[in-house]
């Protein structure tokens, strides 16, 4: 696949764990810029709307749900401005999709939907980012498994002010 090899790593795991189908849209929105967009003077609104596609699961299965909401909406560029969400960032996303579905088809591998069963997904993630994993610290924050950093939840994140046991994270940000 033409992508960093741990999203390669999850969606080929994707098929063996039959989820194939939520794992190719989380994969094309982890390839894009983000979509939501924060402005200046609508930031607790656009703060708002965002809080709405939160997944308890986490900022992945996020993805998810606002790609799942546009495609609800038929892939409207209102819905996207509704949601503060960039409509060009989306399509980008769907484009991407449907690029790895052409491979996956080319390949015959199977395109399955897990439907609600999160803990498919989250395996699937979980092969790839095994070393981007992070155990809560009892003092504060968390420690990366791997170099036993400190680091955080951020603020944007579907699990701030939240207390998992662990975490695992797409990529570190640093942040002030």
């Amino acid at each position: 696949f033409p992508l960093e090899p741990q999203l390669s790593k999850i969606l080929i795991t994707s098929v063996e764990l039959a989820c194939t189908d939520e794992i190719l849209t989380i994969v094309a929105m982890l390839s894009v810029e983000t979509p939501f967009y924060r402005p200046k003077d609508k930031q607790a609104q656009a703060d708002m709307k965002k809080a709405k596609f939160f997944q308890v699961e986490g900022d992945h299965l996020t993805l998810l749900a606002v790609y799942e909401g546009w495609k609800n909406a038929k892939f409207s560029n209102p819905w996207c401005f509704e949601n503060f969400l960039q409509a060009r960032a989306m399509k980008r996303a769907q484009d991407v999709r449907k690029q790895l579905v052409a491979i996956l088809d080319r390949y015959k591998m199977d395109i399955l939907s897990a439907g609600r069963n999160f803990k498919k997904i989250q395996q699937a993630i979980c092969s790839g980012y095994f070393t981007n994993v992070a155990k809560k610290d009892p003092q504060e924050g968390f420690k990366t498994i791997v170099d036993n950093n400190l680091v955080y939840i951020h603020p944007s994140s579907a699990l701030f002010n939240k207390s998992p046991e662990w975490v695992l994270y797409h990529e570190l940000v640093m942040t002030t």
